[in-house]
């Protein structure tokens, strides 16, 4: 067994572990009755959002993007499509579409899978691609390469203004959340993101939710910090 093979192999039981225990971002939450100064835990599988024009270059013309489920934020779904994300040294299959299509197409994935494309993907806020590597993404119906877009996001906490003001926070501001969970840890420079569409809650990428053994409804603690 060759070393890209092994990993791989590695890769895809780490997922299939962490989507099984952790839950996932791509879903509702379950209800959680929260303390105060607490906040849910999300754990945010590899996805791309794609723009109305990628859509169509990779499902064919006129195409629409099909719900599967909603997800925890408004208005945001988990499509029945998925792409597959081709770098120099490697690829990887089945990747999650979220919609609704967006203006620019984003592909959000984890540092550890920048391994498996070869490509280091820069810890970046949603939204912030200028300067970000590209990546060739092949649909059923064509392929295409973006110059841009290829981020890990950045851990961050989605709020309502109601829970900024019950925080005390702002959007922008940079938080601590720790977490106790059978590895306990504190999330350092969290992301505070607030909008009226945003419902509570953290993101974290499977490889912060393994180092955490975050698992399905986990709450973090906040506190402000740098």
């Amino acid at each position: 067994m060759n070393e890209s093979h092994l990993r791989k192999l590695i890769q895809q039981a780490v997922v299939q572990t962490l989507e099984k225990e952790s839950g996932s971002a791509q879903e509702n939450q379950a209800d959680t009755t929260l303390k105060p100064g607490q906040v849910p835990v999300a754990v945010s599988n590899r996805h791309i959002h794609l723009s109305e024009i990628a859509v169509e270059r990779l499902f064919g013309k006129g195409h629409q993007l099909t719900k599967k489920k909603n997800l925890s934020q408004p208005g945001q779904f988990a499509a029945e499509e998925t792409v597959t994300l081709i770098g120099p040294k490697g690829r990887i299959e089945r990747v999650r579409v979220l919609g609704p299509a967006r203006g620019a197409t984003q592909v959000e994935v984890s540092l550890y899978d920048g391994f498996t494309f070869g490509v280091t993907p820069p810890v970046r806020s949603s939204g912030d691609i200028e300067g970000t590597p590209g990546i060739k993404i092949q649909g059923p119906r064509g392929q295409l390469t973006i110059d841009k877009g290829l981020i890990c996001a950045a851990r961050h906490i989605h709020m309502h203004p109601d829970d900024a003001a019950q925080f005390g926070v702002k959007d922008g501001d940079l938080v601590q959340i720790m977490v106790n969970s059978e590895r306990p840890l504190t999330f350092d420079r969290t992301l505070i993101r607030v909008s009226e569409k945003y419902k509570l809650e953290m993101h974290i990428d499977l490889d912060e939710a393994n180092a955490a053994g975050i698992k399905q409804g986990a709450v973090g603690e906040l506190k402000p910090g740098t």
